[in-house]
């Protein structure tokens, strides 16, 4: 089975940790990896591609030193191996005209408030991963039982109704 990366970026170290231990469900069927700067996660992403595995999520914080997330993420959004990565960002400082350009720029799939809640949290990432996996993974049954198991049954139903038309 091919490997999928979810991706978290925060220079707040405490709250990569958190956002680390509210994932911890997912880590039996995605390899989660943490970076705490932009170059960071460029660095995992790049050692990620040369591996084989996909980045399927990235969770990423708008205020970090060298470059903010919404920049990332629409530089992301510009590049062929990430252009179908669900992007999210995680803040309690963007502003509106900065998270208006991300949507505007089909470069952040959806926006999560700090403090955030874990299960709610969950809730929007297997939400994402879903539609992620819908439109880019050929054999999306072994992902009924890891992500949202109706949405991805209704997927394979629509599959096969396309394919016996």
């Amino acid at each position: 089975m091919k490997k999928y990366l979810i991706l978290c970026v925060d220079d707040e170290r405490d709250v990569l940790d958190g956002v680390l231990q509210d994932l911890e469900c997912f880590e039996e069927h995605f390899i989660v990896e943490a970076a705490q700067s932009v170059e960071e996660a460029k660095e995992i992403i790049q050692e990620c591609q040369e591996d084989e595995v996909t980045l399927a999520l990235i969770l990423c914080d708008h205020i970090m030193p060298e470059q903010n997330g919404i920049s990332f993420l629409i530089e992301l959004s510009q590049e062929a191996a990430t252009k179908n990565t669900k992007k999210l960002l995680l803040t309690g400082q963007a502003d509106l005209e900065d998270t208006v350009e991300a949507v505007n720029h089909s470069s952040l799939d959806f926006y999560i408030a700090k403090p955030w809640i874990g299960k709610e949290l969950r809730e929007t990432i297997t939400r994402q991963l879903t539609e992620y996996m819908i439109a880019n993974e050929a054999d999306l049954l072994p992902w009924a039982q890891v992500l949202d198991t109706e949405a991805i049954f209704n997927a394979i139903s629509d599959k096969r109704m396309s394919f016996g038309e």
